[in-house]
């Protein structure tokens, strides 16, 4: 099973969430931030690097905000959904997803989500409903 960290970061009342690039499996779905663990990384090492990569900023790890296993057909994972703030002025920047996007909890129906993420997305609808 492969770790994966990932975060789940607020500006207000929105969420960011980024589409993954179509050269990629899964390609324009939508996911949060983040990515999967290296050899000898703790999960919070992973999402601070993973979001340096992904959208060039640099974040600070909270608590963990819920845990889910999903099987693709390709990948077990292990998924572990991190709060997490961006520091002060930092921009998240497009340097792998297609898109990134802050969205209400009540707009999550309007995207199509990686499958791992749904059970997330209820719990999210859930506590800000």
């Amino acid at each position: 099973m492969v770790q994966v960290a990932a975060a789940l970061i607020w500006r207000g009342d929105r969420f960011m969430i980024c589409q993954r690039p179509v050269t990629k499996t899964r390609a324009l779905q939508w996911e949060f931030v983040g990515g999967k663990a290296e050899k000898g990384e703790t999960l919070p090492q992973t999402l601070i690097r993973e979001c340096r990569e992904e959208i060039g900023v640099e974040v600070l790890v909270d608590d963990v905000f819920m845990e889910v296993d999903h099987v693709y057909p390709d990948i077990t994972i292990h998924l572990t959904l991190f709060n997490a703030r961006l520091k002060d002025g930092d921009e998240p920047k497009m340097l792998e997803h297609n898109d990134i996007r802050f969205i209400l909890p009540s707009e999550i129906p309007q995207y199509d989500f990686c499958p791992a993420d749904k059970e997330i997305l209820k719990k999210i609808a859930e506590e800000k409903n």
